[in-house]
């Protein structure tokens, strides 16, 4: 099944305007945040036009329509992800949020001293600064499956690490800076062949390709909704029924309680036990209405162009002369080309491509340790969606050319 990209581009209101230098805008920054679809934006709109109250107290005809659009979104996203219940799914700021929870509930209740945590080395920020202030506060130990000279992670080396009895395993499923995408069940199964429990940092596969949690037999999965054509200020962490009930609340306040006296408190039920105050409505909202709309184009659809336009970019950025590029072949990753320059710093790289409208990042993309394993402190990145062409890459492949033109 191909995409009318025609079509899915009209659908997107930003993507029609032009730069200041008069340069239409080639967006090529998604693994950043993705463009919104109208579809997104009007669900928002209507929310604050018709329905806007705070919700799950109120009994008036706005509570309640407020209420059932939030609850309605959460359904939603569970099913998006196939989640058993709706009820596993914590609404969360973003993913950054939903590693937190875990590390602050799961983790302070079930971590000691001397216990290991596994992660890896292509982990974004979040993935490994909760465990660091996890680790500087209970003394847990820390280490981390190396990532191979062909980007992709040391099974091998991981199998190793098993031996010496980890508590919990957590991994991105997909890199934001390589692309590499890890055989998440793979990881997960030989984790709970130890007993080990597992995370997975989603942010970058469950916007791009069918992802189910039953399937993959994850404990917790975090991601958020503005990588994935949703609003931001909201994503969600999934977790097995279990797991949810016995860890203690997050934050305490409004809706997470069921009873309050002056000494004591009882928490709620799942899921408002982990929802302290009155939450991003709309954009819980706006959250739904993102999963409707790529259940629309269809997932397997969204993944296949993908596939075609990041095939296509690495063939085109290869043929350029003093381009390095890092990350696995096109067949093991998602829609992401980070690249270097020889004489180029990537920051100079992207605001000359900026100049054309083509927006590329450039830094270490919250991924410090990663760029430092591959002795660089930056690089370029160019990031595909649904929305992408090739003639959009032909035009990054054009704008580095000429970055090279001034740099003699």
């Amino acid at each position: 099944m191909s995409l009318n990209v025609n079509e899915i581009r009209s659908q997107f209101p930003i993507l029609q305007r032009e730069t200041a230098t008069g340069a239409r805008v080639v967006y090529l920054d998604s693994t950043a945040t993705s463009q919104k679809p109208l579809a997104v934006i009007e669900a928002m709109n209507d929310y604050y036009r018709r329905s806007n109250a705070n919700i799950h107290r109120g009994v008036h005809t706005l509570a309640e329509e407020a209420t059932a659009l939030y609850e309605e979104a959460r359904v939603k996203v569970a099913n998006f992800i196939h989640a058993p219940h709706p009820q596993q799914i914590i609404y969360t700021r973003n993913t950054t949020e939903s590693i937190n929870l875990v590390a602050y509930t799961w983790g302070r209740a079930n971590l000691k001293m001397g216990d290991l945590v596994i992660l890896t080395e292509m982990e974004h920020h979040s993935n490994l600064v909760p465990w660091h202030m996890l680790q500087a506060e209970r003394d847990i130990r820390l280490e981390f499956i190396p990532v191979r000279a062909d980007f992709t992670l040391d099974l091998d080396a991981y199998r190793a690490l098993l031996e010496q009895g980890p508590k919990l395993v957590s991994f991105t499923h997909m890199s934001n800076v390589l692309g590499t995408i890890n055989p998440a069940r793979e990881i997960i199964r030989l984790a709970h062949d130890v007993g080990a429990v597992t995370v997975v940092d989603g942010a970058q596969s469950v916007p791009h390709f069918a992802v189910d949690v039953q399937d993959l037999d994850a404990d917790f999965l975090g991601f958020s909704a503005h990588k994935m054509c949703g609003p931001t200020g909201i994503g969600a962490l999934y977790g097995k029924m279990d797991l949810l009930d016995e860890m203690p609340p997050f934050l305490g306040g409004g809706d997470m309680i069921k009873e309050v006296k002056l000494r004591s408190f009882r928490p709620n039920t799942l899921p408002h036990k982990f929802e302290a105050g009155t939450p991003a409505i709309a954009e819980a909202v706006g959250f739904g209405a993102a999963v409707d709309y790529l259940l629309s184009v269809g997932m397997d659809a969204i993944a296949e162009h993908e596939h075609q336009i990041t095939e296509y970019a690495l063939d085109r950025l290869e043929e350029i002369p003093g381009v390095k590029l890092f990350g696995p072949t096109a067949d093991k990753k998602g829609g992401v080309a980070a690249f270097t320059l020889d004489g180029v710093h990537p920051h100079d790289v992207a605001q000359i491509l900026d100049r054309d409208g083509v927006a590329v990042r450039a830094g270490h993309h919250c991924a410090q340790p990663l760029h430092e394993k591959f002795g660089i402190p930056a690089t370029s990145r160019a990031s595909f969606y649904l929305y992408n062409t090739k003639d959009e890459v032909d035009m990054l492949v054009n704008g580095i050319y000429k970055v090279k033109e001034l740099f003699g």
